[in-house]
């Protein structure tokens, strides 16, 4: 695989990529029972089309909220009415476990000289709390949310935050994430991505193709010259 060279800063998705998004499910899954892991997968799907949803209707609501109201869908599916049990998944909303490797990788691309930053629909106020919860504070140099610009990814409107915060031209960039949406958001935005592709997943039928495919962050520092 070749590497990616002349970047100056790696940029993260961070819910799915640096964020075990269904870490919050597992915590509870004695108290959801038999439906927790398609629950989980729910809450996911519907969190995803409600930002693209209310982004293409210009009805904007802050990501806190777009995660309560695919909850709060996802819970009724399964009827389920437990009022502490949603104020406990979102309250872990805020925690989420890291991926392993992510500590790790994060520090090694700090050694190189390498800036890194997170670019996320999530609110400033969710991923500074799951930064902090996750030890990432010192490995994190900015973050970056769509709260100022109320539009989601993959507008290219949210690549353009990243370059603008970090005074770097897109192709100066490498963005990493693991949903592949959000991957070829980027590179039709000119940047050039990693797709972590920790799923396995194919491939997606839409433009622009990512620069390289990992299974996981782990291989990203040798990736980047």
């Amino acid at each position: 695989m070749a590497g990616i060279r002349d970047v100056k800063a790696c940029v993260f998705d961070a819910y799915g990529t640096l964020f075990d998004v269904h870490s919050a499910v597992k915590r509870y899954r004695k108290r959801i029972g038999e439906h927790a892991q398609p629950l989980s997968v729910l809450w996911r799907t519907r969190q995803l089309e409600y930002t693209w949803l209310r982004s293409l209707m210009g009805a904007h609501a802050d990501f806190w909220q777009i995660t309560g109201d695919a909850l709060d869908y996802a819970m009724r599916t399964y009827g389920l009415f437990d009022g502490r049990l949603r104020e406990d998944l979102m309250r872990a909303y805020h925690e989420l476990d890291c991926y392993p490797e992510v500590k790790d990788s994060l520090a090694a691309l700090k050694r190189r000289g390498i800036r890194t930053a997170i670019l996320s629909n999530g609110t400033r106020g969710m991923i500074e709390a799951a930064t902090a919860a996750a030890g990432l504070d010192e490995l994190i140099d900015d973050i970056c949310t769509v709260d100022e610009l109320r539009i989601y990814k993959p507008h290219p409107k949210v690549y353009r935050l990243a370059c603008e915060r970090l005074a770097l031209p897109a192709e100066r960039i490498s963005f990493q994430s693991a949903n592949a949406w959000d991957a070829a958001g980027a590179a039709y935005f000119g940047m050039r991505v990693v797709w972590i592709n920790r799923a396995g997943a194919q491939p997606e039928r839409i433009p622009n193709l990512p620069d390289a495919e990992l299974a996981s962050l782990a291989g990203l520092p040798d990736l980047i010259g």
